[in-house]
């Protein structure tokens, strides 16, 4: 074959959407829709590359229903010891520290940052079986471990008490889809959800992605948009911190980019200092061009509103 249709070959392969990307954490050749090949952190932040076309072994998706969940609470007489409440075992609420009286935080997955500000029961849901598996089989996953959930918090309220007003759901990347399955598993009760960079391969255009009928207000947090995020707006408000997209100030690539999210959700919770303002648009938000009505991103206020497209600029570290 002659060298320049070689070359001309080469550059085909490399801009085609069945392309393998060779540098860990790059996303930049990644298009929704019609990529095969996204690189992906795993829970340590180790970027992996994932087939997004790869098969999925049918009789096993019926496995990956929730009904292996498990649910950590901490409180603040337990800050890093969980205590784990079992869906129907009412003893494992009555043996435990849960209180109906307090806000009831709920991480898909998470960490303890709500403690140090609230007196609050914060149940980290463990979907590990399913999270740790490939990308696809833990896509087709989500509705059931959301409606799984769901239906443990109408347990767990039945039981023991509880105030929907006080219920707050924040899901990171997949875990965003899955506390939309459970918000709509509970009617839309549950007083606020957060979704932190909302997982986007896949997602794009799907009406099983959280929405703002899942709860009574949805804040989404865009970081990574157009790559392991979703770009368009999806909740009742939408915030675009340094435009929605990769890369994001300190990061170099997609992965760090996307997990921004719950790094700025973090600080907020202690902060509360990321003043976003009101677009006109999404283009707006995507240029940093917002200077509209003032909404605070993120924090933990329960009786939180809002409504439309907001963007901000954070810094490139701690606290941001």
């Amino acid at each position: 074959m002659d060298l320049k249709l070689l070359v001309l070959a080469g550059l085909v392969a490399l801009c085609s959407g069945s392309a393998i990307p060779l540098v860990p954490g790059d996303n930049s050749h990644y298009v929704e829709g019609e990529s095969r090949y996204i690189w992906m952190p795993d829970g340590d932040g180790v970027p992996h590359l994932v087939d997004l076309e790869a098969p999925v072994d049918e009789s096993t998706i019926n496995e990956r229903n929730g009904a292996n969940n498990q649910y950590w609470l901490f409180t603040r007489q337990n800050p890093n010891n969980a205590q784990i409440l079992v869906n129907g075992n009412a003893n494992s609420i009555w043996n435990s520290n849960y209180r109906n009286n307090r806000p009831t935080k709920v991480i898909v997955h998470g960490w303890n940052t709500f403690l140090a500000v609230q007196d609050c029961n914060v149940i980290v849901v463990d979907w590990r079986g399913s999270a740790n598996s490939l990308y696809n089989a833990a896509y087709y996953a989500v509705p059931g471990i959301g409606q799984f959930l769901g239906n443990f918090l109408n347990w767990l309220f039945n039981t023991a008490g509880g105030n929907w007003n006080n219920v707050h759901l924040v899901g990171f990347s997949l875990g965003a889809h899955v506390v939309g399955h459970a918000g709509r598993q509970v009617g839309g009760r549950p007083r606020r959800i957060t979704g932190l960079d909302p997982a986007g391969p896949r997602w794009g255009n799907n009406n099983l992605a959280l929405n703002a009928n899942n709860a009574q207000y949805v804040e989404i947090i865009h970081t990574d948009g157009g790559l392991l995020g979703i770009f368009d707006r999806i909740g009742n408000s939408d915030f675009y911190p340094n435009g929605g997209r990769n890369p994001q100030p300190g990061c170099w690539i997609s992965t760090c980019s996307h997990s921004r999210a719950y790094e700025f959700f973090a600080s907020s919770i202690r902060t509360d200092h990321f003043v976003g303002r009101l677009c006109g648009n999404i283009n707006q938000a995507q240029n940093n061009q917002c200077t509209g009505n003032a909404l605070n991103m993120g924090n933990a206020v329960l009786n939180k509103q809002g409504n439309g497209i907001f963007g901000l600029r954070t810094e490139s570290k701690w606290p941001f």
